[in-house]
């Protein structure tokens, strides 16, 4: 199943956010918060990717270089 873009303008596929974290897209998969869908993100330092809320792409930090949240499944 290909990845497609959020609703949102932080969550298209190719958004970078303020810590340099690439939106790869959404499959739909039910996030942890209410009523979000988990994005898949990359870490344009390391290469490092992992899963996001929707509401949180716009501010995460890489959890292996930048000592952000772990990543959630995707």
């Amino acid at each position: 199943m290909p990845f497609e873009n959020g609703e949102s303008p932080t969550t298209q596929i190719g958004y970078v956010n303020r810590n340099d974290q690439e939106c790869l897209g959404t499959r739909g998969t039910q996030g942890t918060d209410h009523c979000q869908v988990a994005h898949k993100l990359r870490c344009r330092s390391c290469e490092f990717e992992y899963g996001a809320n929707s509401s949180d792409v716009f501010q995460r930090k890489c959890p292996r270089c930048q000592g952000g949240a772990p990543g959630i499944p995707f």
